[in-house]
């Protein structure tokens, strides 16, 4: 059985702490690996190891910086399948849509190896008789990332190679859920030849959350995961004097005009609702009709597509999603279902008995899919993150919109229509912070920023992208003058350009 221990300085590092965390293969329920859950002391010893690397990798021209970035994304480029494989053995998700999760995170590598243009800063000369003004962006010392299972490979990448690349040293408290991916994507950053100590990898819970949280020398902290814990994240890393990008969680509409193509629509929602089991923050999970005529079409299309998904572990190349990341979120999933049936909503798909054959202690549930759902209904209101796609009757347009505006959650959304007026109106008045017209995943490229409204975005600053590139870096300003022409004598007003 493998055995998962800390990166710290370079060197794998076993727990001391005495507390291990089991790692699961979700398709078939059997045990596959053992994690060490860090105690503060060791996330210290992290910390530490990142503080004694931050002067000489701070120090380094961004140019070169920038070359062993280049270094890392062919890296990631030549062994994507491996890293894929990964993936897929701890997370359940298949290899096509493990492939491109690790595509995405290169996106953001790629992104990262253009820092020497990114921290340029402004030159204004002559801003007062023979005065200069400058800025800098400089990076803030000793940062972290907490990241989630869904995408333990991509999350991290979204975080660690802007961060890095700004001349911080970087610590990674990735899931314990499914850890050799990232453990793996280590690999190859030490490969491409970055110093011992710039990124460093400490497995853990609450306990080595809240010592990331708490110590004086992390000096910002970014996190992904549910909207409970990125708030309790948010306010325990500011009141400590950290800077914080939690993002939380979801639950994305799409709205379905009378004048879409509904076949288009229909194939959108599957891809959206059940792709890699549901378990993504931009998944759809509420698609919402607008007029019964067109609602009555969309669930004709659905409810065949949803019955003949292909369901199997992620060995199988023919399966459409995988299992669910562990037993607990399985029958949580299950629960939801059953819910939805006390509360009135129409079960059109019940995917709650699924069985594979010699898969039979695998975490499965079939795709499931919910008609007439209202808005005070439980599996309206919550985030599920499963196969579980509710369909909500929308009267109009406007009564649509205001369904979403109204919902806690703004993360992602999507309308599909042929009409640009409409689509132009929905862009400008929803209250979300990323929005897909035609697109029903509208997950920016890696050169614009990640970040969602409301409850899912709990900091200033959304992830990656230039966002991610201020969020990493502090502002610096220099007004210089030398001494040639100037006057002696001192001056007690308020200086000004005068």
């Amino acid at each position: 059985m493998q055995e998962i221990h800390n990166i710290i300085g370079g060197k794998m590092v076993a727990s001391k702490s005495g507390r291990t965390s089991p790692v699961y293969n979700p398709a078939t329920g059997e045990q596959s690996g053992v994690l060490g859950l860090s105690s503060a002391a060791e996330v210290g010893d992290a910390v530490a190891a990142a503080k004694a690397a931050l002067p000489e990798w701070a120090n380094l021209p961004p140019l070169r910086r920038a070359r062993l970035m280049f270094r890392f994304k062919e890296l990631l480029d030549k062994n994507a399948a491996e890293v894929a494989r990964h993936i897929s053995a701890e997370h359940g998700k298949t290899h096509d849509d493990a492939l491109g999760e690790v595509s995405r995170g290169v996106e953001v590598v790629e992104f990262a190896c253009g820092i020497p243009h990114l921290l340029k800063g402004s030159f204004s000369r002559n801003v007062g008789p023979s005065v200069d003004s400058y800025s800098d962006r400089q990076p803030l010392g000793v940062v972290a990332g907490i990241t989630p299972f869904n995408f333990p490979a991509m999350v991290p990448m979204w975080m660690y190679p802007v961060a890095i690349a700004c001349g911080n040293t970087f610590i990674l408290k990735p899931s314990e859920r499914d850890p050799s991916a990232p453990m793996f994507v280590h690999e190859l950053f030490r490969e491409a030849g970055f110093p011992d100590g710039v990124l460093n990898v400490v497995h853990g819970d609450k306990e080595a959350v809240d010592a990331l949280l708490t110590h004086p020398d992390v000096k910002a902290v970014s996190f992904v995961g549910s909207t409970p814990i990125a708030e309790y994240v948010y306010a325990t890393g500011t009141s400590h004097g950290k800077r914080v990008q939690a993002l939380g969680g979801a639950k994305n509409h799409m709205v379905v005009l009378p004048d879409a193509d509904l076949d288009q629509a229909a194939d959108a929602l599957m891809g959206a609702g059940y792709g890699s089991a549901g378990e993504r923050c931009m998944a759809i999970s509420v698609a919402v009709p607008v007029g019964e005529e067109t609602a009555d079409r969309l669930i004709e299309r659905l409810a065949p597509r949803v019955q003949a998904l292909k369901i199997g572990p992620s060995t199988d190349p023919q399966a459409d999603m995988g299992p669910l990341i562990t037993r607990q979120h399985m029958e949580k999933v299950r629960g939801y279902i059953d819910r939805g049936v006390e509360e009135g909503a129409d079960l059109v798909v019940d995917g709650r008995d699924l069985s594979l054959q010699g898969y039979e202690e695998g975490y499965f549930v079939g795709g499931t899919l919910f008609d007439r759902v209202t808005t005070d209904m439980t599996i309206y209101k919550e985030e599920i993150f499963g196969p579980v796609l509710s369909v909500s009757r929308a009267a109009d347009y406007d009564a649509a919109v205001d369904m979403i505006n109204k919902h806690e959650y703004g993360n992602g959304t999507a309308i599909f229509t042929r009409d640009g007026d409409a689509a132009r109106d929905f862009a400008d008045s929803i209250e979300v912070g990323m929005v897909g017209v035609n697109v029903p995943i509208p997950v920016p490229v890696a050169y614009h920023s990640f970040g969602g409204w409301k409850r899912s975005l709990f900091g200033d600053h959304s992830i990656y992208g230039p966002e991610g590139v201020h969020f990493y870096t502090r502002l610096k300003t220099i007004t210089s003058r030398w001494p040639t022409g100037i006057r002696s004598g001192a001056e007690f007003t308020f200086p000004s350009m005068n």
